[in-house]
C-alpha cells in the first residue's frame, strides 16, 4: 500500500511520512509483546500488520477478479442471445443479515476524507484503471479532488456531453448500461427486472404516484382522452390536487391498466462511469418522494438473485409533466451508496439512520412549490448525484398511434438496444411523425 523506500527518500516530506509509520510500528509491536508477557512472540507481532495489509489486498483483488470474470460471462451470453433468468440463491438471505445502511455510512465517512495532495493522483488514477474511468474528461486537475467521494462525483469538461438538439428526442440522463426498456402494458403496468420476474411500475414510484392508470378493461371516454391532451398548466394544476388529496392507501395494481403509450427504461451506472443525473427533457417536476428502503447491491447478478430489488432498496422518485405527459425519474440507491443528492433540494439526505426497526416506514413526500407549476428544468440541466455507481429507472409518457387509419398521430419510438452503452446527453427515443414516416 506504500511506496518503496528508494522513492520515499527523494521527497522530504515522504522520508517524514516513513519515519513516522516506522515508530508507529515499532510501538505496536512493543505492546504487543509486554501484552504477550515475554519477547517470544514479538517476531510474529512484527509481520501482523503487512501480513494482514496483504490478505485485504489479495481478498479486494479476488472480489475484482470475480467481478470482472462475472461481467465478461454476461458480455458473452447476451451477444449469443442468451437470456439469463431469475434464480434467486442464499446470498440474498445473508445480505439481509448485514448491517448494509451502516456499512455505507462508514464507507462514507471513509471516502470523505482528505487525501494527501502527493497521493491523490495515485490513488484516482488506480480507480480508473480498475474501473475503467475516462480522467480525460475530469473538469480539474487530480490534485484538486479532496476526497475519492469528491472525484467520484467530479464534474466533466464542458462538451464532453453533447446534448441532442431534436426537440422530440429523449435523452438518456445518465451514463450507464440499458439493461430494460419497453411499453407498460396489461393489469399492473409491470415492469421486468429479469426473465421470469417482474415488478410493478406503481410500487417502484409509490402509491400516490401520478403515474396514469385506468381500470382493467376500461375503454377511456372523451373526457379522459381531452384531459391527455390539454395543457401542461392545465394538467400540472390538476395533478397538484390528485398529490394534495391522494389517499395514504397502497394502489391496488392487480386492477389497474396504465393508459396508452406509457414506457419505461432502466440504466445500470457502473462504479467507473459519470455519476451526475440529468434531465431528460425539458419539464416540471412537481413532487419528490424518498423511500428509505435497503442499500442492496444493484449489479446485473443481484438483478437475477434478489426479488423486488428496486422496491427494497432506499430511492429518490420526481415526478412531474413534459410536452407529452407524464414524466418520473426513480434514483435507486446501493450498497456504498446511500446518499443521493438532489441539485434541485440540496437539504435533502438519505441513508439517515433509521428511527424504526421496520423496513416498511411510508415514503417522504414533498410537493414543490409554486402550486401547478414547481421545478422547471431544461433538457440537459444536472438534477441530483450517486456518490457511488446504481440504477436510474425512467417510466414515461409519450405518444403512440392511436390506429393504423390515423395518418396525423405520432409515436415514440427507442432508438437503443439491450446491452448498449449510452452516455448523458444521447437519444433513447424519439417522437416520430407517422406521415412522414410512412
Amino acid at each position: 500500500m506504500f511506496l518503496p523506500y528508494s522513492q520515499l527518500r527523494r521527497a522530504g516530506n515522504h522520508r517524514r511520512f516513513f519515519s513516522w509509520y516506522t515508530k508507529r510500528f515499532r510501538t505496536f509491536s512493543q505492546a504487543g509483546t509486554s501484552f504477550g508477557g515475554g519477547s517470544s512472540d514479538s517476531q510474529g507481532n512484527a509481520f501482523l500488520i503487512p501480513g494482514a495489509t496483504v490478505a485485504t489486498l489479495l481478498m479486494l483483488g479476488m472480489l475484482h477478479a470475480r467481478r470482472l470474470y462475472s461481467d465478461k460471462k454476461i458480455e458473452e451470453a447476451r451477444e449469443k442471445g442468451i437470456e439469463l433468468e431469475f434464480q434467486p440463491d442464499a446470498k440474498a438471505a445473508f445480505l439481509r443479515m448485514l448491517p448494509l445502511r451502516s456499512i455505507s455510512r462508514v464507507w462514507g465517512f471513509l471516502t470523505d476524507l482528505e487525501v494527501p495532495v502527493w497521493l491523490r493522483p495515485h490513488v484516482y488514477r488506480a480507480w480508473a484503471r480498475a474501473f475503467h474511468s475516462n480522467l480525460e474528461e475530469a473538469a480539474l486537475p487530480l490534485e484538486e479532488y479532496v476526497s475519492l467521494r469528491d472525484f467520484f462525483v467530479r464534474t466533466l469538461r464542458e462538451g464532453c456531453r453533447p446534448i441532442d438538439p431534436d426537440p422530440y428526442s429523449l435523452i438518456s440522463p445518465v451514463d450507464g448500461t440499458i439493461l430494460r426498456f419497453g411499453e407498460l402494458k396489461g393489469a399492473g403496468a409491470m415492469i421486468e427486472q429479469v426473465k421470469g420476474f417482474s415488478y410493478s411500475a406503481s410500487s417502484l414510484l409509490g402509491a400516490s404516484s401520478l403515474l396514469p392508470m385506468i381500470a382493467e378493461g376500461k375503454i377511456p371516454d372523451e373526457s379522459t382522452i381531452s384531459e391527455q391532451e390539454s395543457t401542461p398548466r392545465e394538467r400540472s394544476k390538476k395533478s397538484w390536487w390528485r398529490v394534495s388529496l391522494a389517499s395514504p392507501k397502497v394502489r391496488e395494481t392487480v386492477s389497474a391498466c396504465p393508459m396508452k403509450g406509457l414506457y419505461y427504461c432502466v440504466i445500470y451506472l457502473k462504479p467507473g462511469d459519470y455519476h451526475r443525473i440529468h434531465s431528460p427533457v425539458e419539464w416540471n417536476v412537481l413532487v419528490r418522494r424518498h423511500f428509505s428502503g435497503r442499500l442492496f447491491p444493484v449489479n446485473e447478478r443481484a438483478t437475477r438473485t434478489i426479488r423486488n430489488l428496486y422496491l427494497e432498496n432506499e430511492r429518490v422518485v420526481l415526478e412531474g409533466l413534459w410536452q407529452q405527459g407524464y414524466m418520473a425519474i426513480a434514483a435507486i440507491g446501493a450498497t456504498t451508496i446511500g446518499s443521493i443528492e438532489l441539485s434541485i433540494e440540496p437539504e435533502l439526505r438519505t441513508n439517515r439512520p433509521r428511527k424504526k426497526l421496520l423496513h416498511s416506514e411510508p415514503p417522504e413526500d414533498r410537493v414543490y412549490e409554486p402550486e401547478g407549476v414547481g421545478v422547471m428544468l431544461k433538457k440537459g440541466d444536472e438534477v441530483a448525484a450517486f456518490n457511488m455507481g446504481s440504477t436510474v429507472v425512467l417510466v414515461f409518457q409519450a405518444p403512440t398511434l392511436k390506429s393504423a387509419t390515423n395518418n396525423d398521430a405520432s409515436e415514440f419510438r427507442f432508438s437503443i438496444r439491450r446491452g448498449d452503452r449510452i452516455r448523458v446527453g444521447e437519444a433513447i427515443g424519439r417522437c416520430h411523425d407517422s406521415s412522414s414516416a410512412s
